[in-house]
């Protein structure tokens, strides 16, 4: 499974010509999401998730998307996270069913959510910061998680020079206070855009919401 970010113009059969190049190298798209309209400029930002058949070489899928007019390929990797088109619909879903547990569950969903490798939920409401959950994959943060805390409002974070951390890209979010901050990172890239850390915040207030009625 690879995890394709493109830009591409954003007018109508512009995706469907990428669809149809995927295809023309036997790749078998598991989902597309659009994740940023950019409007200034007349392109959208989508990630496209895709599995290739035994013996055809990852390259050609990048191959393939640059030779379609107009769309570059800004990230491309191994993807083994499982999200889909519908992770966030799907996260809700499981928090609304179980309000008690809103906050845990979207921990858990949040690297499907936004194609991630990792989600860790610091607790620094007693006073010394600790990790209150993580999903696996999780890097050790030791003395790290102090400098994330107070967090007033969501946003991407600077990773620190700290092994496990150093090539990741880190985006978080606060969850019922600013010492209560939900963190989700990615080994290597892309870049978190804006709409995706909109799309965090929804979410973590979405499941405070939905906590506080359990």
């Amino acid at each position: 499974m690879f995890l394709l970010r493109l830009i591409i113009p954003d007018r109508p059969g512009s995706l469907g010509t990428v669809a149809t190049a995927l295809g023309e190298v036997d790749a078998d798209i598991h989902a597309i999401e659009i994740v940023e309209h950019r409007r200034e400029n007349g392109t959208a930002v989508d990630d496209i998730v895709v599995d290739l058949p035994p013996g055809v070489l990852p390259d050609r899928l990048v191959s393939a998307c640059n030779g379609v007019e107009g769309v570059e390929v800004i990230w491309f990797s191994r993807y083994g996270a499982g999200g889909g088109l519908h992770m966030d619909l799907e996260a809700v879903e499981q928090m609304t069913s179980a309000p008690a547990e809103a906050i845990d569950i979207l921990v858990e969903q949040a690297p499907s959510v936004l194609h991630a490798d990792w989600a860790a939920l610091l607790d620094g409401t007693g006073g010394e910061v600790k990790v209150a959950l993580e999903t696996s994959a999780t890097p050790e943060f030791g003395g790290l998680v102090e400098q994330w805390l107070p967090l007033e409002k969501a946003t991407t974070l600077a990773a620190p020079d700290h092994k496990g951390l150093v090539e990741s890209v880190l985006v978080a979010a606060p969850l019922e206070s600013d010492r209560r901050v939900l963190v989700v990172g990615r080994r290597g890239g892309p870049e978190f855009l804006g709409s995706e850390v909109a799309r965090l915040s929804y979410l973590a207030n979405l499941a405070v919401t939905i906590h506080a009625t359990a």
